[in-house]
């Protein structure tokens, strides 16, 4: 059985790179909580504010606002981005982002749940954690 999707976990917390802000430490936090990086918000951390990939005119003026559109995917930024992940957490923002394309969003997002669900409280494991924050905080 397949789970429903959180209400928490939105397309709009979907980051053009193709990250998952619902899984991000920084949005998981209890403190100086980022809403997201669409989110505009003065609280966001600088380096998302500033961020290359969310600020890059191509993505701003394409209809999905996603780097999938690009014709420069992946661009050096988001390759740099894509291996780091990819070593440090276990995950692919290529990956996602091509999930996205050729599946649509719903399909997406449906894997996320299904990936990130902590199996022992139903709530959303943290990336930058290996490990869900409810339950070992």
């Amino acid at each position: 059985m397949t789970p429903s999707i959180p209400l928490q976990q939105t397309a709009r917390l979907i980051a053009p790179c193709g990250m998952n802000c619902a899984l991000c430490l920084a949005f998981q936090r209890q403190k100086k909580r980022c809403p997201g990086c669409m989110e505009e918000d003065p609280n966001k951390p600088h380096s998302c504010q500033v961020c290359i990939i969310r600020n890059c005119p191509t993505i701003l003026n394409n209809s999905s606002h996603f780097c999938y559109e690009c014709e420069n995917m992946p661009c050096k930024r988001l390759k740099q981005l894509d291996k780091r992940y990819r070593m440090k957490y276990g995950m692919s923002m290529i990956e996602n982002l091509n999930e996205i394309k050729e599946k649509g969003m719903d399909v997406f997002l449906t894997h996320q749940v299904e990936t990130y669900t902590c199996k022992t409280c139903g709530g959303l494991m943290c990336v930058h954690r290996s490990r869900c924050l409810t339950c070992e905080p």
